[in-house]
C-alpha cells in the first residue's frame, strides 16, 4: 500500500523540488504537477508530487496520519472508539449533508 505524505516545498529545480514534512526531506519529481512554488504542499509518494494541496488539506490530511500512526503505536482512543464517527453509525441525513447527495 502507497500513502501519499503532504510535504512543502523548500526550493525548486527544473523539474524537480525539494520538500519537507512528517519528519523527512527528499528531492521529488514534479512532472505530473508541473513547476511549483516554494512553500507549496504537496502530496508525495514513491518519490514523486501527485497532487497540488492547499495549507488546510495538508493539515488534515497530516491530522489522519497522525491518528494512524497513534494507532500502530498502541496509543489513542481503543479500536471501539476510532475518534470519530463511522458512516455505519450516521443516519441517511448525516452521509447526504457530507456527500451532498440526496437519499
Amino acid at each position: 500500500m502507497c500513502i501519499g505524505i503532504p510535504m512543502q516545498v523548500t526550493r525548486t529545480e527544473p523539474g524537480h523540488a525539494w520538500v519537507q514534512g512528517r519528519g523527512d526531506a527528499q528531492r521529488i519529481d514534479t512532472a505530473l504537477v508541473g513547476e511549483p512554488t516554494t512553500g507549496e504542499w504537496l502530496l508525495v509518494f514513491l518519490g514523486a508530487a501527485r497532487e497540488r494541496l492547499s495549507a488546510q488539506r495538508a493539515a488534515e490530511v497530516n491530522a489522519v496520519l497522525d491518528l494512524v500512526q497513534a494507532s500502530a503505536d498502541g496509543l489513542g482512543p481503543c479500536c471501539d472508539e476510532p475518534g470519530f464517527v463511522l458512516p455505519s453509525a450516521m443516519s441517511a441525513s448525516d452521509i447526504a449533508a457530507l456527500t451532498s447527495s440526496p437519499f
